[in-house]
Order: structure tokens, then sequence, then C-alpha cells
């Protein structure tokens, strides 16, 4: 879809509601990882120059509709200026008095920060008056949060449908260009990686990917619902019983078109957490093991499969990758993506977390930012805070 640009707007001398994701860990007033603020900063920092007033909105956390303290986002606001390299006044305040008065006074090239969307519960809720409060504050909108495009919110849909100037921030223009040259155009073979610990979670773009792609890779807990499906044993793995006729589904799909779905041909079980892991074929998982991770045979015929890829899409993690012993899997796929030379998208925050750990994530052709929304975007569902940018 062609979206209307940022860079289109008049934006002088004028407020600019702008919905970032400045959702980032905070733990005892400091910000723990600044990659997202680190992100967002360019943009803020674009509109300033252009003398906007800016007026910055974000979520954190899942604040349920009140104030709380610890998910303010006022230890934020410094972090942003120090990126941003202008002050960043933050204002504890959504669309009340407080709010109102900081617009009135700033002046173009301010930049304000407001607290946490969802201290206010018309913000999840998309309540109209919410979004009318919101929408007094500024002359234009711009979202630039694709990681929070998916829900139909007060500041991601509602709000941006009261202003007849409304664009995506290049951040949100970015991701949809770069998922849209993966679902819609995509240059083959086209491999598709996903993990994760669930099918439930990821079903409707499983069930696309198995439509679309040439190679579909499956690893991680979800891999042990369709080992089950071929009448493996997975002991004591995470599985979702349920869905095993949803994975011969799956599987029928890809296979009807003449697709390839790679499974873990060894993997690395163990009886629990803490104890140690071994490799062993697929075939041969004992009653009492748990699959933990996938095995150097199955790195390495990832590995394969991805040098040959032109385009390349993971969202997933191939095992427990919090824990160093289960980690090689996920590692493993992060090197193969970056080694192969298509067009290489990750997503979902384990993927992403996993490729920086690695070392790799300048390597790749984009590192997307909304896990929930980059997959619902590639199984082809509307996005609201997308579908409201949409050129008419």
């Amino acid at each position: 879809m062609a979206l209307r640009s940022m860079d289109a707007l008049a934006v002088e001398g004028r407020r600019v509601l702008l919905r970032l994701d400045l959702n980032v860990p905070v733990k005892d007033g400091k910000v723990g990882d600044e990659t997202r603020i680190r992100e967002a900063a360019p943009t803020v920092r674009a509109l300033a120059d252009r003398g906007a007033v800016v007026i910055a909105c974000s979520h954190l956390g899942r604040a349920k509709g009140a104030p709380d303290p610890a998910l303010s986002l006022a230890p934020v606001a410094p972090v942003l200026e120090r990126h941003v390299g202008r002050p960043v006044r933050f204002v504890g305040d959504l669309v009340g008095d407080t709010a109102r008065a900081a617009v009135a006074a700033a002046r173009p090239g301010d930049v304000l920060l407001l607290e946490n969307l969802r201290f206010d519960k018309g913000e999840e809720s998309n309540d109209p008056a919410f979004c009318a409060a919101l929408r007094a504050l500024a002359d234009v909108y711009v979202n630039d949060a694709f990681g929070t495009a998916h829900r139909a919110h007060a500041s991601t849909a509602g709000v941006a449908q009261l202003f007849a100037e409304r664009a995506a921030g290049p951040l949100m223009a970015r991701e949809i260009h770069a998922l849209s040259k993966v679902r819609d155009d995509p240059a083959r073979p086209f491999v598709a990686v996903v993990g994760g610990a669930k099918i439930s979670g990821k079903l409707e773009t499983l069930q696309s990917l198995a439509s679309l792609a040439d190679t579909l890779v499956l690893v991680g807990g979800m891999a042990n619902t369709f080992m089950l499906a071929q009448g493996l044993q997975v002991g004591r793995s995470l599985v979702e019983a349920d869905l095993v006729d949803t994975a011969r589904e799956i599987l029928a799909t890809a296979g009807a078109r003449g697709a390839t779905v790679v499974l873990p041909s060894d993997v690395v079980v163990a009886s629990g957490l803490d104890a140690p892991g071994r490799v062993v074929p697929a075939a041969a998982v004992g009653p009492e093991d748990m699959i933990l991770d996938i095995g150097p045979a199955a790195r390495t015929a990832i590995a394969g499969v991805l040098a040959g890829a032109r385009t390349a899409f993971w969202n997933g993690p191939a095992g427990v990758f919090e824990r160093e012993a289960f980690a090689a899997g996920t590692l493993a796929i992060a090197q193969a993506m970056a080694a192969s030379t298509g067009f290489t998208v990750v997503g979902g925050g384990e993927s992403v977390a996993a490729v920086h750990q690695a070392g790799v994530a300048a390597r790749l052709g984009h590192v997307s930012t909304g896990g929930g929304a980059s997959l619902e975007f590639l199984a082809g569902m509307v996005l609201p805070g997308v579908a409201v940018l949409g050129e008419p």
C-alpha cells in the first residue's frame, strides 16, 4: 500500500502528535535497553529541526488504565534527550490541564514527552472521548511505531482518523517496505524460518507462509507439535496436542504446492532446564526427554537452505534461547541469516536479540521492530495502525 510520508507534511510552527514505540525495559528508574529510543530519535530530531512542536507519546509495559509509578515514561525522557540532542520535557500527564498547558507554552523546535498512554483506560479501548482529547493537543499526526500498529488503540488508530493530515514516520515506512517485499513479491527461492514456543500464537502466519514460501523451516517448541504430527515421539517436550491436526493441514498445504518443509533431524534434549543436554536423532527422543534446542546436523542443514535463499525471513528462537546451554541453535540461525546473500528479514523479540548477541544485525537486510505486527502483516491481516495511514 502507498503510505503518506512524513516528509510531505507541513510541520513548521505546528504541533505534531508523534506516536513512538518507547516500550523499553525500565528497572529501578533506569532504562535497560536503549535500542528503541535510539531508533526513534532521528524522527524526533527531524521534526524538531523543521520547526515543529513535537508531542511524543508511547506506552510502556502493561499498565491497566491507571497510573503506575513503576511504568512511568519519566526515566525515558533523559535518554531520549541524549539521543535527540535537544531538550525533552517530560509531561506527567496525557490530556489534562498539565498537558494542555505544556503544549500551549511550547515553541517551534520544542520536544515534549507525554506520560504512558496506557495510564488512561481510553487508550486500549480506543475510547472516542480519549481520542478527541488527544486530537485537541495537535495539528498533525505521525505514527512511527510499527510494533503497535496491529492494535486498534486510541493512539494508533482512533486518533489518527481525526487528523486530516496524518502520515507514517520513516521507521514505519521502512517496515512496510521490507515486509511487503517478503509478502507480496519475494525473490525466489523464499525460505521462511519459524520458531518459538507455540503454533497457536503464529497460526495465521504459518498458514500464510505454507502457501507462500518455497521452503518452510520449523524449529523451537512449535516444531515438536509438527514432529508429533509426523508420528515422532517428543517425550516431555512442550507440545500442543490439540493442534496436531492443524499441523498436518499446514504440512499438506505446503506439500500440495511442492514446497519443502524442514524439521530438525537432530535435537538437544535434557531431563530439565538445569540438566546437561545431549544430542540425539529426532527419531530417538526418549519418554523422559525434553527437546530444548536443535542439534548440530539440523543447524548445518538450515544453514545450507538459507545459503541458497534469495529471500529469507526468520521469526522465533530454535530452543530455550535464554539458557546459554540451549542457545546454540538460535545463534547458528542468526549467523546463517547474516551469511545469506539474499534479502534477509528478522522479526520478533528473541530473534532480534539473537542477531544482536551474535553481532550480525548490521549484515541483515532488515531487522523488524514489530514481532506481532510483522507476523500479522505477513499473514495478510489488516493492521489498523497502518491502514489509517494509507493514501486515499
